[in-house]
């Protein structure tokens, strides 16, 4: 098990290079987490987009562009399709989203021609390396699904299992988070986790264990769930923690990297391939931390 992101930078770098593929590369944020990844020997690959502001900054900030093909695309949804192409034809591992908006790569990743599309609903897995937490603790999910229903929870419970997989936890614990621990029926989180857990028991989700519904303090400390007399054996010890919305899962997101001092990676999972999708507000390392897990993805 990876229990910490320099372990996880360890195993990338075991792992790489992985061929990452950049939609609209021509981002100094971006390219600055590429240089170190490319540096550490985690990627090397496709940089797609304004080939002349991509030498600039490259020149700025000293990237060795000898272990990439630049691809000169100025319209931003032709880079993207581009560059999503290149993964689904097996040219590269994974992709990333550099200075374009979110919709329009997610639009060229669910293209039906040269997409990576599933079936499977697209969920954002957030990996935390938090101080005050035993184990590395992922949340999910913070950017893609507004307010899933069950067959969606059960779909990005799926999905993160590609992510536990690659962290190379064998059985995760996940904890479906609520406002309470009872299953109330004029809450719905609390319902829908009632039955993600016996979905769980009858063998209707495998790879995991699902316990709750959780209040947050009892999925993460033992001594919460033991004040509330929470009897479930994952009570404290949760490795994934299933949000009811995106409000909830983006708040916790927001807390946990700017209040708790927390080191962090952000994926989007349930298409062919990793998405490497970061926020200009991530810090370098989370941008790099992100490109480290998308390349142990890629590796399983």
């Amino acid at each position: 098990m990876i229990k910490n992101f320099d372990a996880l930078l360890e195993r990338a770098v075991e792992k790489g290079p992985k061929r990452i593929s950049v939609a609209c590369a021509q981002d100094d944020d971006v390219l600055k987490a590429i240089k170190t990844a490319y540096d550490k020997g985690i990627v090397n690959g496709y940089l797609v987009g304004d080939e002349a502001a991509i030498r600039n900054i490259a020149e700025e900030i000293n990237l060795n562009l000898e272990g990439f093909e630049i691809i000169h695309i100025m319209d931003m949804a032709e880079a993207s399709l581009k560059a999503v192409e290149l993964v689904s034809s097996g040219q590269a591992d994974l992709v990333m989203k550099g200075l374009v908006d979110t919709a329009v790569i997610l639009k060229a990743v669910l293209n039906k021609e040269i997409g990576l599309r599933t079936g499977n609903a697209l969920s954002h897995v957030a990996v935390f390396d938090v101080p005050t937490y035993h184990k590395i603790l992922m949340v999910t999910d913070a950017a893609m699904n507004i307010a899933p229903d069950l067959q969606t929870k059960k779909q990005i419970i799926e999905n993160t299992l590609v992510v536990t997989r690659a962290l190379e936890i064998e059985c995760p614990n996940v904890g479906v988070i609520a406002a309470k621990e009872k299953v109330t029926e004029s809450m719905i989180a609390t319902v829908d986790a009632g039955e993600l857990v016996k979905m769980n028991q009858a063998g209707e989700i495998i790879g995991c264990k699902v316990g709750g519904p959780f209040a947050l303090d009892n999925a993460v400390s033992k001594e919460a769930a033991e004040i509330k007399g929470i009897k479930d054996p994952m009570a404290g010890d949760v490795d994934v923690l299933l949000c009811p919305t995106i409000e909830a899962g983006n708040v916790l997101y927001k807390a946990l990297n700017f209040l708790a001092n927390a080191k962090s990676a952000g994926i989007i999972v349930g298409a062919k391939a990793p998405i490497v999708l970061t926020s200009r507000a991530d810090s370098d390392d989370s941008k790099l931390n992100s490109i480290a897990l998308g390349v142990l993805m890629a590796s399983k």
